[in-house]
């Protein structure tokens, strides 16, 4: 996976960061986690997201935060 997980379309939801192919904004995963709810959860809830995206998604993250 690369950044190809995330797309951020001016005509989707007005530029929102969403996971590419959908219009899931990549903010409700965090969301869902925040909640204490599980990885496996949220992509129940939203099945056009792969979890390919969503784990590239939290590496991504994390890599960032520990970069810092």
């Amino acid at each position: 996976m690369n950044q190809n997980a995330i797309l951020s379309d001016p005509d989707i939801l007005s530029g929102t960061p969403c996971f590419a192919g959908t219009r899931v904004p990549v903010r409700i995963l965090f969301e869902y986690l925040e909640a204490n709810e599980s990885l496996d959860v949220f992509l129940d809830d939203f099945p056009s997201v792969t979890r390919e995206q969503a784990v590239w998604v939290l590496e991504k993250s994390k890599q960032t935060l520990l970069a810092a």
